[in-house]
């Protein structure tokens, strides 16, 4: 019987978050190949969690600093454990590396945290751009570099970050692995057509903070001018979790709606004519944009919105750089319905050529089968990977333990 355990930082969220959604694309795939797929985590559960039960995986709730969790990996022995983001690495790779040695270690960085978190840094100081140095100065890049080094291979949604990791860091490519989301890519031809379509709509988890500025941004600046060149037109705003902040701007008379958690985004998606997403920080490739390609929705963005997301491709829409620019794009795009149409058009493109689930899948198997042949080859030839291993597990063992015993002496 072929095992997987993943290990959740949290309890996938797929109507709520492209993170939620990648790991049950995951999951999916192994389910296909016939593994038997176990998933844990520390976290509690929330409203929005996937039902684990109607798909046939087992949930098992772990804890942190417990050597219950090697008792739990002992039975289960995985032939594979996907960590989805490093931190889950942290906590719990040593534990995986001592107990089932054999096991293949992969990390789903979901986007690189550190490329994320310095790039929200450098914008609130008023800074566009981060550079190298800035990246390799930052604690949490040199942990998450670390975390990738440990496991035997890395999956990275963003081709940008691909790259990043080779020209930057100088990391071997045989220790991660280009897989974006996994989409049947299948385009709809019955899907409304321009002149059936009205407003814009913008899409975002309320606790991703590249969601929250873009959607103040467009309160503030950008929002005002398009509505008044298009006075009739409405800007639908959905998201969960969605903070005070935004739901106050809520103003039918301005035609700034906020609606909320959205259950069906292809619904929404297939009702408004454009999607506005002006991301001015943030990491990997964003879920809303890949969502509004796939029910034939073309989208304004950003440089930061678009990266790593369509290769050479023309994208599907418009990619501004300045206020007045994404303005521009964006009442261009819902004036003009040849451009409309060839936005929809470049998007289908981007899906077959970058998302198609089969070669991805396909792609994956190859990589997890010639790393399990030889597994130990894979391991020597990543000594920095051994390296970090034998002293990661050697300190956090032994925090872990201290941890452990002074719970202990506290319900004593």
């Amino acid at each position: 019987m072929k095992n997987v355990l993943f290990i959740g930082f949290v309890w996938p969220e797929p109507t709520t978050t492209a993170a939620g959604s990648r790991i049950l694309q995951l999951i999916t795939y192994f389910k296909q190949q016939n593994y038997t797929v176990t998933f844990a985590s520390t976290a509690a559960k929330s409203v929005y969690s996937v039902d684990f039960s109607s798909l046939g995986v087992s949930e098992k709730q772990i804890q942190l600093n417990n050597a219950s969790f090697n008792d739990f990996i002992s039975d289960l022995n995985p032939n594979i454990v996907v960590f989805d983001r490093f931190f889950t690495e942290e906590q719990f790779g040593w534990r995986v590396a001592q107990v089932v040695p054999n096991a293949l270690r992969i990390l789903d960085t979901e986007d690189l945290h550190f490329l994320r978190k310095t790039r929200e840094e450098a914008f609130k100081k008023g800074n566009s751009t981060v550079t190298e140095t800035l990246l390799k100065e930052q604690e949490i890049t040199k942990r998450e570099i670390a975390s990738i080094y440990r496991c035997d291979f890395s999956l990275l949604i963003s081709m940008y970050e691909e790259q990043l990791l080779i020209n930057t860091f100088k990391i071997d490519s045989s220790l991660f692995l280009h897989i974006p989301f996994m989409l049947n890519t299948t385009v709809s031809t019955n899907f409304p057509l321009f002149k059936n379509r009205k407003d814009f709509v913008c899409i975002g988890n309320g606790k991703h903070k590249p969601n929250v500025d873009a959607v103040l941004w467009l309160h503030k600046e950008i929002w005002p001018l398009i509505r008044k060149e298009l006075p009739e037109v409405n800007l639908h705003i959905y998201g969960a979790y969605l903070p005070q902040q935004i739901t106050e701007k809520h103003n039918p008379k301005t035609g700034f709606l906020v609606h909320g958690w959205g259950e069906n985004v292809n619904q929404i998606m297939q009702k408004t004519k454009v999607n506005l997403a002006p991301l001015r920080f943030g990491a990997g490739i964003k879920g809303k944009l890949v969502d509004a390609m796939c029910n034939g929705t073309p989208s304004v963005t950003t440089q930061i919105g678009a990266e790593g997301m369509h290769g050479d491709l023309p994208w599907s829409g418009e990619i501004s750089t300045t206020v007045n620019s994404f303005i521009a794009s964006a009442i261009s795009l819902y004036t003009n319905e040849t451009k409309w149409l060839q936005a929809q058009k470049n998007g289908e493109q981007i899906l077959n050529t970058y998302y198609a689930k089969s070669k991805l899948e396909d792609k994956l198997s190859n990589k997890i089968s010639t790393l399990q042949k030889d597994i130990k080859k894979h391991r020597n030839a990543n000594f920095i990977g051994s390296l970090l291993q034998h002293h990661s597990m050697m300190s956090t063992k032994y925090l872990s333990k201290w941890i452990a015993e002074k719970e202990k002496k506290n319900e004593a």
